[in-house]
C-alpha cells in the first residue's frame, strides 16, 4: 500500500475496454488514489468498476457533442492534458494510449507510465488513418496533416516528462524505444481468467470473438471459413462492418452478435479453437480462450507472440490471407489431440488480474524505494 499521495491520469473513460481494465485494477490497488481523465462519460452501471469515484475532467467535457464526438477534439488534447494540476500528488500514474502521459510534473513528483501503445494514427497508421479518413488530399486533408505533425512534435517532447514507461508486451516496449527513444520495463495487462474458466469438453466450431471494425480482419477469417464448408464457425460481435461480414457467411458460419462475458465464456470453452487474425498490441480475447483450456490459431505478429506458445497453447499462421489460415487450420486439424486444455488454461494465468496488480506494484514500490 502506497504511503504517498498519488493521482492516476487516463485519456477518456466512455466504455470499458482493455485501457480501463488496467485503471481498475490500479485503483484497486491504491484506492485513496484522485482520478483524471480529458472526459467522463462512463454509464452508471460501470461506476462500481471505477469505485464510485468522483473524476476530475478537462473543459473538453464541456465543449458541444463532447459525449459522441470527443475524439475530435484531438487538436485540443494536449492543451487540455496539461491544465490538470497535479502539484499536490507524490506520484503520478498515467495509463496511456494517447495524451495522458503528457501531465505536467515538477522534479520532486515520480511519474510512471503504463502505456498501452504510442499513438497510433499519428505514428506508424498516420497514412492509412489518412487514406481511411478520406483526408490523403484537399484543404481537409492539408490541415489535417498540419494538425497529426503538430501532434506527433508534442507526442514525442511530452514522452521525455515521463520518468519510467511501463509497456502492456515487448512488441509495444519496441515501438517506445522507436517512436520516443525510451526503454520500457513489460508487465502484462490484467485478464479476467478466474471468470474464463476451464472447459474439458469441446465441441464441433471454430469461434471468433471480435468488435466488427476493419483492423480485426474478422471478415478474413469468415471469408476462409467460407471456403471450408465442413467447418463450422460461430462469430460473436458486432459493430460497423456486421453487416458486410454478414453478406459474407455461408451455412456453415453463425453470427450471434454481441454477446454477455457469460455467454462469451461458454462459446470459448466449448470451442474447438479460437480464430485470432488481427495485429494487436497484446491481443486481451486469445488469453481469454487460453483460460477456457482453448487453443487459439493466431496471426504471428504483435502481442500475441507472447500470449501464445507455438505447438502447445496454439498455432500461427504467417500472412492475413484466406490461403495462409486455411493452411492453420488444416493444420491444427491433424495435431488437435496433441493440444492438453488443463495445460492451456494453466499458461494464461500469468496473465490473471492477481499477477497484474502483484507485479505493477512491486514495480511501484521498487521505483519509489529509488526516487524518494
Amino acid at each position: 500500500m502506497l504511503t504517498k499521495k498519488v493521482a492516476v491520469v487516463h485519456e477518456w473513460l466512455v466504455t470499458f475496454a482493455g485501457s480501463e481494465s488496467v485503471v481498475e485494477q490500479i485503483l484497486a490497488l491504491y484506492p485513496q488514489s484522485d482520478l483524471f481523465t480529458l472526459v467522463d462519460f462512463l454509464p452508471e452501471s460501470q461506476r462500481p468498476l471505477i469505485q464510485h469515484k468522483t473524476v476530475t475532467t478537462s473543459f473538453i467535457q464541456k465543449l458541444p457533442w463532447a459525449k459522441k464526438k470527443y475524439r475530435s477534439y484531438l487538436p485540443f488534447m494536449p492543451l487540455a492534458i496539461e491544465q490538470f494540476d497535479l502539484s499536490a500528488y507524490d506520484v503520478v500514474l498515467s495509463s496511456s494510449h494517447a495524451v495522458a502521459k503528457g501531465v505536467l510534473t515538477g522534479p520532486n513528483q515520480l511519474h510512471i507510465c503504463y502505456c498501452h501503445s504510442p499513438m497510433r494514427y499519428a505514428w506508424d497508421l498516420y497514412h492509412q488513418y489518412l487514406n481511411e479518413s478520406g483526408l490523403k488530399t484537399g484543404l481537409s486533408g492539408a490541415i489535417a496533416k498540419l494538425i497529426l505533425h503538430y501532434i506527433r512534435l508534442w507526442d514525442y517532447q511530452s514522452a521525455q516528462r515521463v520518468d519510467y514507461f511501463v509497456a502492456n508486451s515487448r512488441y509495444i516496449a519496441r515501438r517506445i524505444r522507436k517512436v520516443y527513444g525510451r526503454e520500457a520495463d513489460v508487465i502484462y495487462p490484467p485478464v479476467d481468467t478466474a471468470h474464463f474458466a476451464l472447459g474439458q469438453h469441446k465441441e464441433a466450431y471454430y469461434l471468433t470473438a471480435s468488435r466488427m471494425v476493419p483492423y480485426k480482419k474478422i471478415n478474413l477469417i469468415v471469408e476462409a471459413f467460407s471456403t471450408m464448408p465442413d467447418k463450422r464457425l460461430v462469430v460473436v460481435g458486432d459493430g460497423p462492418d456486421y453487416e458486410k461480414i454478414k453478406r459474407l457467411a455461408t451455412p456453415n458460419i453463425e453470427l450471434v452478435g454481441y454477446q454477455s462475458d457469460d455467454a462469451l465464456a461458454s462459446y470459448m470453452q466449448k470451442a474447438k479453437a479460437f480464430i485470432f487474425a488481427a495485429e494487436e498490441d497484446f491481443g486481451i480475447t486469445p488469453v481469454e480462450a487460453q483460460a477456457c483450456g482453448t487453443p487459439v490459431l493466431a496471426y504471428g505478429k504483435g502481442g500475441v507472440l507472447e500470449s501464445v506458445v507455438d505447438q502447445k497453447t496454439g498455432l500461427f499462421f504467417d500472412r492475413q490471407t484466406v490461403a495462409s489460415l486455411k493452411e492453420c487450420v488444416q493444420r491444427f486439424d491433424q495435431t488437435a489431440d496433441r493440444f492438453d486444455p488443463a495445460v492451456i488454461h494453466q499458461h494464461a494465468q500469468r496473465f490473471s488480474r492477481e499477477n497484474f496488480r502483484q507485479e505493477f506494484d512491486r514495480y511501484v514500490n521498487q521505483k519509489m524505494a529509488d526516487w524518494f
